[in-house]
């Protein structure tokens, strides 16, 4: 059987992507599964050979926005430009643009000691100096990008240039440097402008201006080697470098109007503040090759670091533009530099000659080789050595604008081009335990990104710091049953818990089964907490009161919360399993599962409130399940419930219930009282209700059965209940004959209930006959057998007598059978008499009836002779009461009442006034006569005999026999004034069957 770590692996596996992955043994480092492709090894720093031969010995290089200026040792200066055309007659892209500068003759005594150029690739400075045993002499040279005339200035020439600050505002083109810095070899800074349009006229020197800012060297000789000056971002502070032999200063100050192109005296203000304060500087032993090298991530923005060549190594330091400083005078002294290192040379390197700044290497220069390092942890990335064919090397240049490195021998120019060189950057402070950075340099990198968490996660396991390293594992591709034994082994259940709670945050909602793994995990180890401080009797506690709120917490969760309810069962029985029915109880009630949270409280003898939250919710339902349950142990306020709820519950769904319940009399008075209601206030009609309250009524309340019976009537189809199902109740019981006697009767065994009823009492009995059928024979066979009883069970002659007084049916003859021979005539004398009054009264009624008879005969025979002889006269514009049209048109008949009509219309208008029966009839009648007519049978019109007195012919012909028939139908009374037309008043005007058709022919 799979444990619970493989479970999770094989699905975990499974919601992935079904492509092979590398398993955590390949990757060096258990991180589970991450599927990455590694790019192709490309040296960082590759070198590139330039087509380019120079005629002589090369002495410096500079190189900005890909113009490259080299001199040579024949006084020649080269400007190449790679962004232009080699001629203006050829196509661009053919080679770079090379032009060949004769450096001055007035200047051939001099050493050029210093080429600067400025980042736009427009402007060139040539510093020339030779030193004698007393003075040096010394000229600056000046060339502009629009002219191939190099210039000298004339306001410099006491001046020793040997650093050279440009300003980054300056944009391609201008003919102008804009204010820019010069270090001298006496430790003086200078400001100063420089302008191309020199060759005006009036124009006198190719400076606009000259002055003396600071002093770093105090009078003595103190060569400045490296100067900048760059605005500190977002504000209209400048911060100045300034480095020499032994000291690197730092300025930092405002400048007015910092957005307008600065003016001359601009800087000034930043270096009058130091006049009355120390200058901030560091100091390092260096030599002559001390130079200051800055790294910009983008062009016209402010550094990120910066380099000084020392003798102990290259010293760095990192600046923070955004560093916060309270007040002035602590930020001039402070400044903008965050932090500082020194990178030692390579061993037996020595110093370099130059070098140049990458985001994070150096390259170091030394006469036959370039050296890379890593300024991260100081180890050597490459070295390059040269070929003595190219000579010695002569100086390593980075253009600041691309981002391309040129390094140039005397008889050779090569160029290095930078390749992802933050690559490895990551493994370097994840080694130097910066995990924060070696984040951001890999946010693109699963594979780098996992191996970083999975170390710093392992470190932070290591110094006991678990909840932390629990955050970090979740977020690894980590053995997910590896990183879980490591804190079951130290025994971490709270960083278990995070480690868990944080996974299931990263799954996806599809991975249900990993998910479902998770939540049973996680409320596990909080029921077995809760458990454990239960049993130590902390269950108060502040501790408890935690864990049962984090509890509470992760139930809330969406995820966790439809997880729950997924899996309710399973997350109730691990509840119960730990014994803890209150969190059992509130997660019920949360996920709404009112069932299981009433019937916790059963089990646990709680039935009020179970009860109480029965009657809550509106789940009536709910009512059929745990009415067996409540019942017999809250009898009272069950059945109130039942009754509050009224017609929402089916009376007849609860007698299950009802039925198994009834064990003592409690319970059983309860039911009644419920079945009560449903009858009396619901007008409940089931008759397995009825007959449940019935069979109640007969067991246990004989009392209310005869009520109850009363109530339900006495007509056998009214009554709710089973009739024959009552009466074998209440014969099985006994003692209910009252009740067995008017069952009797609804069922309609007068004769058994009568003798039932004499068993109780001769009144019952009459009671009873007075409730059956009005049919003479039945009630005097009833009456027959109450006298029988009573006058040979009782033997009472003169209660039968008065018996006979009551009942008019019988009469002294018909009980005369049941007295007994002993009898004399002189107790019934009266009761004779009596009898024969009435015979005689009975045969002088029919006398008088049968005379009135005949009296009322011979007056209507009378009649009917004068009726023989009534006539009417018809005139020639009579007309047909129904079509209005002559009636002597066409046969016709006329009633006594004066209504005539033609037969043709009649037998019309009475079609849908006659039964079904009668027309039919007449239908087959009509075409009988027709069918007579055409054979010739018949003779005469039909007119001649309109007019019918009712006599009879013996002699009628088959014709005249259909006639009658036809009369007799038709004629036997008047259209308008007889009873027909009455019987159909409720008739519609339109039939169902023509409603559509004369809809449609009235739209």
């Amino acid at each position: 059987m799979t444990s619970l770590f493989d479970q999770y692996e094989q699905e975990s596996q499974r919601s992935r992507d079904p492509v092979a992955l590398p398993s955590s043994s390949d990757m060096g480092v258990g991180m589970g599964y991450i599927d990455m492709t590694v790019a192709d090894d490309v040296p960082i720093f590759a070198k590139q050979t330039v087509n380019f031969k120079p005629t002589h010995r090369v002495t410096h290089l500079a190189v900005n926005n890909e113009v490259l200026v080299i001199t040579m040792a024949n006084n020649q200066l080269l400007r190449i430009n790679f962004q232009k055309s080699a001629h203006s007659g050829q196509k661009a892209g053919q080679g770079p643009q090379v032009e060949e500068i004769t450096i001055p003759s007035s200047s051939q005594y001099l050493k050029l000691i210093g080429l600067y150029l400025d980042p736009t690739g427009s402007h060139v400075l040539l510093s020339m100096a030779r030193r004698g045993d007393q003075s040096t002499t010394s000229e600056l040279l000046y060339l502009s990008a629009n002219s191939n005339k190099i210039k000298q200035t004339s306001k410099l020439r006491a001046h020793e240039v040997t650093a050279v600050a440009w300003n980054e505002a300056c944009e391609p083109g201008e003919p102008t440097t804009r204010p820019i810095l010069l270090g001298t070899s006496r430790g003086v800074i200078l400001e100063t402008t420089l302008s191309a349009d020199s060759d005006r006229k009036f124009q006198g020197s190719v400076e606009q201006y000259c002055s003396q800012l600071f002093d770093v060297g105090k009078g003595s000789h103190c060569p400045i080697t490296g100067i900048s000056f760059n605005r500190i971002t977002g504000t209209d502070k400048y911060l100045i470098l300034v480095v020499t032999w032994s000291r690197l200063y730092q300025f930092v100050g405002s400048v007015a109007n910092a957005d307008e192109p600065m003016r001359a005296l601009a800087l000034q203000h930043i270096f009058n503040v130091y006049l009355s304060i120390p200058e901030t500087y560091i100091e390092m032993t260096s030599n002559k090759n001390a130079c200051l090298q800055m790294y910009y991530s983008k062009p016209k923005t402010m550094p990120k670091h910066f380099g000084w060549l020392v003798d102990d190594g290259l010293f760095i330091g990192q600046i923070d533009a955004e560093q916060k400083t309270s007040g002035e005078e602590e930020q001039q002294r402070v400044g903008v530099m965050s932090g500082q290192d020194v990178v030692r040379y390579p061993t037996g390197g020595g110093v370099p000659q130059a070098f140049v700044l990458t985001e994070f290497h150096a390259l170091l220069l030394y006469a036959d080789h370039v050296t890379g390092i890593s300024t991260l942890n100081q180890a050597t990335v490459f070295d390059d050595f040269y070929n003595e064919s190219h000579g010695k090397l002569v100086n390593i240049a980075k253009d600041s604008v691309k981002g391309t490195i040129w390094v140039i021998a005397e008889r050779a120019i090569f160029k290095y081009r930078v390749t992802r060189e933050e690559r490895n950057v990551w493994q370097i402070h994840m080694e130097k335990g910066d995990y924060n950075k070696a984040k951001s340099y890999c946010a693109d990198n699963p594979l780098h990104m996992d191996i970083i968490l999975v170390k710093q996660a392992d470190e932070l396991f290591q110094t006991e710091q678990y909840e932390q390293s629990a955050l970090l594992y979740a977020e690894t591709q980590s053995s997910f049953e590896e990183v879980a034994l490591k804190f079951l082994q130290v025994w971490q259940i709270e960083a278990l818990k995070i480690f868990l709670k944080k996974k299931l945050e990263m799954l996806k909602p599809s991975e249900k089964t990993q998910i479902t793994m998770i939540v049973m995990w996680v409320v596990e180890l909080h029921l077995n907490q809760l458990g454990n401080l239960r049993n130590e009797g902390k269950e108060h506690s502040t501790q408890f009161r935690a864990v049962q709120d984090d509890l509470d917490a992760f139930l809330q969760l969406p995820v966790v919360s439809d997880s729950v309810k997924n899996n309710r069962g399973a997350v109730y029985d691990l509840m119960s399993s730990h014994d803890d029915k209150h969190n059992l109880i509130r997660l019920t009630i949360a996920n709404k599962d009112f069932e299981r949270v009433i019937r916790l409280h059963i089990n646990k003898g709680e039935f009020i409130k179970a009860l109480e939250i029965l009657k809550s919710q509106n789940l009536r339902d709910l009512y059929y399940t745990f009415t067996p349950a409540l019942l017999p142990a809250i009898p009272r306020p069950t059945v109130s419930a039942l009754i509050e709820q009224g017609r929402h519950l089916n009376p007849s769904k609860l007698l299950p219930a009802l039925i198994t319940t009834q064990t003592d009399q409690t319970t059983i008075n309860e039911i009644i009282r419920y079945l009560e209601f449903c009858v009396g206030q619901i007008n409940c009609q089931e008759q397995a209700v009825h007959n449940y309250l019935l069979s109640l009524y007969v067991k246990h309340k004989p009392d209310r059965l005869m009520r109850y019976l009363a109530m339900q009537g006495q007509e056998a189809s009214m009554v709710n209940y089973d009739v024959r199902y009552a009466l074998r109740l209440c014969r099985e019981q006994g003692g209910c004959t009252e009740a067995c006697v008017q069952l009797s009767a609804l069922l309609g065994l007068w004769e058994a209930a009568v003798d039932l009823a004499l068993s109780v009492s001769v009144d019952l009995a009459q009671q009873t006959v007075a409730m059956a059928v009005a049919r003479t024979d039945t009630t005097k066979k009833l009456w027959l057998k109450i006298a029988q009883h009573v006058v040979r069970e009782k033997n009472d002659i003169q209660q039968a007598m008065q018996f006979l007084q009551r009942c008019e049916l019988l009469k002294i003859e018909d009980i005369l059978p049941f007295f007994s021979d002993f009898v004399t005539i002189d107790h019934f004398k009266d009761a004779i008499c009596s009898s024969l009054q009435e015979y005689n009264q009975h045969i002088q009624d029919l006398k008088d009836e049968i005379e009135d008879t005949t009296k009322s005969a011979e007056v209507l025979r009378k009649e009917i002779q004068e009726f023989r002889k009534r006539y009417d006269i018809i005139e020639p514009s009579d007309t047909c009461s129904s079509c209005g049209i002559q009636l002597l048109m066409r046969p016709f008949y006329f009633f006594p009442c004066s209504h005539r009509f033609h037969g043709d219309c009649l037998v019309t208008e009475l079609d849908s006034l006659l039964p079904d029966t009668q027309r039919h009839r007449l239908l087959e009648l009509q075409k009988q006569l027709q069918s007579v007519g055409a054979g010739g049978g018949g003779g005469g019109g039909v007119a001649s005999d309109a007019v019918s007195t009712g006599s009879a012919n013996r002699s009628l012909s088959l014709r005249d026999q259909l006639k009658s028939e036809i009369d007799a139908i038709v004629a036997s009374e008047c259209l308008y004034c007889g009873d027909l037309i009455i019987q159909n008043i409720d008739s519609p005007f339109i039939e169902d069957k023509d409603y559509e058709r004369i809809r449609r022919e009235w739209e």
